[in-house]
């Protein structure tokens, strides 16, 4: 071998071992970490750079915390440190700093979901904008669901939907209720953010854009052609151009509307119900946020709620008692564990019954472990719907 090539595999190995090393160091720095006032929690960090991420995300029971924090829990107590989504993590299975996360959002802990969700949802999304930007999308949507809430013709649309649901189960030898569940999740929100049917093409290309989206968002972040992400990312840009060519066409029939003297007071109070009008109104929120927050409408309700039904059909058949009475909701939700948990990040040192959350080091309150926990919830692995009694 000639003594240049010697001296680029010498550079080449140097710098892989560097590199290496790097990662190692990057990875365990933190837990040398030392506030003062306070200590960090007990904990392990895993292997360098994944940390303990896998196994946290190992899938298992919604009955059930599962091994990872099961054991974590044995061996640290309720609140203990790891190395989650490629960061130093707090990991709090504690009700009370659950509590204590969540009412001090915006002054000493922010919304932090792992990069590249961003990628997929967007950077104007509600659901990873912080601070001042957050609130004023969440007052936002909050005043247009109240306001599209008590319109009357809510409840009809939801009541025409389940109903035509139920009709096309007549000729059905067998109904995945699963299936029907996302079905009827789907159509309500669409009907109500963008005024479509099932029967208009519009719906049918959002929903087929969506389902790509929605198995691409917990992905390997690859932006390469044919990966999930890329193809979750793609679908995103779709559905936002269907929604923008949805909006110029609302636009442009208001501005008919406008110029046509002979409108009548009642087509004016039903296009002033309509939550795509009220939308359109809103001067608080630019083009592109309009167009997120329909998106935002539909990651946020289809998933949770359509698996809230079935899970609320699945508890019923083995709780007959509690079918007569209908006492459900509360229980179905501590139960079945919709959310897990959420992302978050401590903007300075926080410090909370002697532990130390240092600044920049990501917060994971997991809700799973407060609603089994046995000293909150006698028979906590039972389905009881009269607990809330």
């Amino acid at each position: 071998m000639a003594e240049g090539d010697s001296c680029w595999v010498v550079v080449l190995v140097g710098g892989v071992v560097g590199f290496i090393l790097v990662v190692v160091l990057n990875h365990f720095w933190p837990l040398l970490f030392k506030g003062k006032g306070g200590t960090v929690p007990k904990g392990s960090f895993g292997w360098p750079l994944l940390g303990e991420t896998f196994s946290f995300l190992k899938p298992h029971s919604s009955n059930s915390v599962g091994a990872f924090l099961h054991d974590h829990c044995s061996r640290y107590g309720k609140v203990f440190k790891s190395h989650l989504f490629f960061s130093p993590t707090v990991v709090s299975c504690d009700p009370e700093l659950n509590y204590f996360i969540l009412q001090s959002e915006g002054k000493l802990f922010e919304c932090s979901y792992p990069k590249p969700i961003h990628g997929i949802l967007g950077k104007v999304s509600m659901l990873v904008a912080v601070g001042d930007t957050h609130k004023r999308l969440r007052n936002a949507a909050l005043s247009l669901v109240t306001i599209t809430k008590s319109k009357p013709e809510f409840l009809h649309d939801i009541e025409n939907i389940a109903i035509q649901i139920l009709d096309s189960w007549k000729n059905k030898p067998r109904v995945i209720f699963c299936e029907e569940a996302r079905k009827f999740t789907f159509n309500v929100i669409v009907k109500q953010v963008l005024g479509l049917t099932p029967q208009e093409p519009e719906t049918s290309e959002i929903l087929e854009d969506f389902l790509t989206f929605m198995r691409g968002l917990i992905s390997l972040p690859l932006y390469i052609p044919g990966t999930p992400y890329a193809r979750a990312v793609q679908a995103r840009r779709r559905i936002s151009s269907t929604v923008k060519a949805i909006v110029e066409k609302r636009r442009a029939g208001r501005r008919n509307n406008n110029n046509d003297d002979d409108d009548d007071d009642n087509n004016n109070s039903k296009k002033n119900s309509d939550f795509l009008e009220i939308l359109l109104s809103v001067d608080t929120l630019s083009e592109d946020e309009k167009v997120s927050f329909v998106l935002d409408s539909l990651l946020g309700g289809y998933e949770t709620t359509s698996l809230l039904m079935c899970m609320v059909v699945h508890f019923l058949s083995h709780s007959p008692a509690a079918l007569q009475q209908l006492k459900v909701i509360n229980e179905a939700l501590r139960y079945g564990n919709v959310v897990k948990f959420v992302h978050r990040k401590a903007l300075k040192d926080v410090k909370y019954k002697g532990y130390l959350i240092p600044s920049g080091w990501k917060v994971l309150p997991v809700f799973t472990a407060v609603h089994l926990d046995p000293s909150l919830h006698a028979n906590a692995t039972q389905f009881h719907p009269w607990r809330w009694e």
